[in-house]
């Protein structure tokens, strides 16, 4: 494997040297508008071509940071920490942040595991991981039947149903509350969900930083309540680890926890579905049994993965990348998407649905920690299964054209998936 810090042949990148990098912010791309929203694999492509792995972007409000594109040097920077860190209080563009600036929940530090580096970092993942290796997944599979059940209960008789919301939405979500020692109904549960949704992939109108403040709020009544009535859940087992997390940093990773359960799940499993109504080869593949449902999904996370990007890391020092010179502080925006479709990773075209070595789940030691990614493969494997057993005629009840994407660059995922089938009569 070549070296990410080298620029590939093939590549057409400037040295770092010449004029075209002095210029490089200049001519910087938005990371927005029409172009992400429905064709990012498109956008991704002419970034490549034009600036090759790496290429200067800019984020809300003008402010500039790097997008990795290559699957080579996205794995280079996740594997690198002593070069790529993930402590956000490096970056050198503080000075130009508002307050309220949009996508302060993703970089504004926080003592929590996703901005936690080394020893730190290891203690805090420990921690995650242990409450989440006493999960049974047979009675996580058992779960999350019931609930698909019950969900498709609730529209079965009337021969429609919008499956983003009544069905990929809200299984996840009651399944990742109910692990945790939330009750799986309730006013108080939608509404942490919907302000999740906003402090992370914020629609035109949303306030992202206020819903972040509100799901803090609810993290810190659960850890209040778990601390005086504990039980079988993720956040009695987080409290009664030997490391000994203080409520700050129970609360933190909660939310860490439950968002990375339960958005990325719920568009997983829609964009599964939404290929299982629209193309026709991969329905074929699945309703024939060339295709288990579960490489359906391993398939979807290669060519339409639910985070599309990931902000990021910062640069520990100067250093070089893909032929670009990195200045200390900089942003890196991880490229999951553009990496997982990267063409120099694809033989022939092709990569088989058996291969799991995307990076969807990112890589290196700040990875969706283990077993999270195994526990989200059978919420999403299990909803797309009953589904199609409960439903085997559901077809898509509007034109593929007409399917909208959630306007966002982090997160590929529908705003809505309207179906139709032949009413089963309970």
């Amino acid at each position: 494997m070549t070296d990410p810090a080298d620029p590939s042949p093939d590549q057409a990148v400037p040295s770092p040297g010449c004029p075209a990098h002095a210029g490089a912010q200049e001519e910087a791309v938005a990371l927005s508008g029409l172009e992400y929203q429905q064709t990012p694999s498109q956008l991704y492509r002419t970034l490549r071509r034009e600036h090759g792995a790496i290429a200067p972007v800019v984020l809300d409000g003008g402010i500039p940071a790097w997008l990795v594109l290559g699957y080579t040097e996205v794995s280079y920077v996740t594997s690198h920490d002593e070069l790529f860190a993930r402590d956000s209080r490096r970056w050198n563009q503080w000075p130009s942040i508002p307050p309220d600036w949009p996508l302060m929940p993703f970089v504004g530090y926080q003592p929590s595991v996703m901005f936690a580096e080394g020893p730190e970092h290891q203690r805090r993942a420990g921690v995650i991981t242990e409450a989440l290796e006493a999960i049974d997944q047979f009675e996580l599979a058992h779960t999350c039947r019931e609930i698909a059940e019950g969900l498709i209960d609730g529209f079965a008789g009337s021969g429609q149903a919008e499956l983003m919301s009544a069905f990929a939405h809200a299984l996840p979500m009651r399944a990742v509350v109910r692990l945790c020692g939330m009750p799986a109904d309730g006013v108080d549960t939608d509404d942490l969900v919907r302000d999740l949704r906003i402090s992370l992939d914020a629609a035109e109108g949303d306030d992202p930083v206020a819903a972040y403040v509100r799901v803090m709020e609810r993290m810190q009544q659960l850890v209040k309540d778990k601390r005086d009535h504990p039980g079988s859940d993720i956040t009695s087992r987080m409290l009664s680890h030997p490391a000994g997390l203080t409520d700050e940093e129970m609360v933190v990773d909660l939310i860490t926890v439950i968002a990375a359960a339960q958005q990325p799940t719920a568009n997983w499993i829609c964009n599964t579905l939404r290929l299982l109504l629209t193309d026709d080869r991969f329905a074929l593949n699945v309703s024939g049994g060339r295709l288990s449902v579960g490489q359906a999904l391993n398939e979807v996370l290669w060519l339409d993965t639910p985070t599309q990007n990931f902000i990021g890391r910062w640069a520990v020092r100067d250093t070089q990348l893909g032929g670009r010179h990195i200045k200390a502080g900089d942003c890196l925006v991880l490229g999951l998407a553009a990496a997982n479709t990267d063409p120099q990773i694809w033989p022939e075209g092709h990569i088989g649905p058996e291969n799991s070595a995307h990076l969807s789940f990112s890589n290196g030691e700040h990875r969706c920690p283990y077993p999270a990614p195994l526990l989200a493969d059978v919420i999403a494997r299990t909803a797309v299964e009953t589904l199609l057993e409960r439903l085997p005629d559901v077809v898509l009840a509007v034109e593929p054209y007409e399917l909208k994407w959630r306007p966002s660059i982090w997160m590929r995922g529908l705003t809505a998936l309207p179906v139709s089938f032949t009413p089963v009569v309970q």
